[in-house]
């Protein structure tokens, strides 16, 4: 059977709705349903799940990492996609070492999406200055291009100390570095 030239994703921001009482479900419920909704994807056929990256009150997925491995345990094909993972405040370093430890458990079917973020409530919760966003997203995102390759990394930057040669584990299912 050939793959379909159109594939059909959804994603999640893992939003918090009230329940038809009006009450508000905790935050583990969220979590949990998104993890439903990802296994219930699979069976529709759908071809990836997102799910993005926020830090707020409204959003629980602060670590789409976490909550798409469960998925992955659950799933067997679906793509496992962040619906942005907000490369500005993380450490690139270990948002990559997440997302190759998802693909290892997911046998090759991590891809995340890199981004700056539409919100900033990340840059005061991890101690960063809204006005370097551009400078750290730039910085950030020609580290994570080495960090595909895979190999010793040479790197120097200003938002970081620099790396002199170090290997970074463990390694992606691909031998190409994870999908972005």
């Amino acid at each position: 059977m050939s793959e379909s030239p159109v594939q059909l994703g959804v994603q999640s921001f893992a939003g918090v709705s009230m329940e038809p009482d009006g009450s508000r479900p905790s935050d583990s419920e969220v979590l949990r349903r998104v993890v439903e909704h990802g296994a219930l994807a699979e069976q529709l056929e759908i071809d990836a799940y997102g799910l993005g990256e926020h830090h707020r009150d409204d959003f629980v997925s602060s670590s789409p990492e976490v909550a798409l491995a469960a998925i992955a345990g659950r799933t067997e094909r679906i793509t496992l996609s962040s619906a942005v993972t907000v490369l500005t405040t993380d450490g690139p370093l270990r948002a990559y070492q997440r997302w190759a430890t998802l693909d290892g458990i997911s046998s090759g079917r991590a891809e995340p999406i890199l981004g700056r973020g539409s919100f900033t409530e990340s840059f005061p919760l991890f101690g960063f200055d809204v006005a370097d966003y551009e400078t750290l997203f730039e910085a950030r995102l020609n580290l994570w291009a080495q960090l595909r390759e895979e190999g010793p990394i040479h790197w120097q930057g200003s938002t970081r100390p620099a790396l002199e040669g170090q290997a970074v584990y463990p390694r992606s299912e691909t031998t190409d570095g994870i999908r972005t």
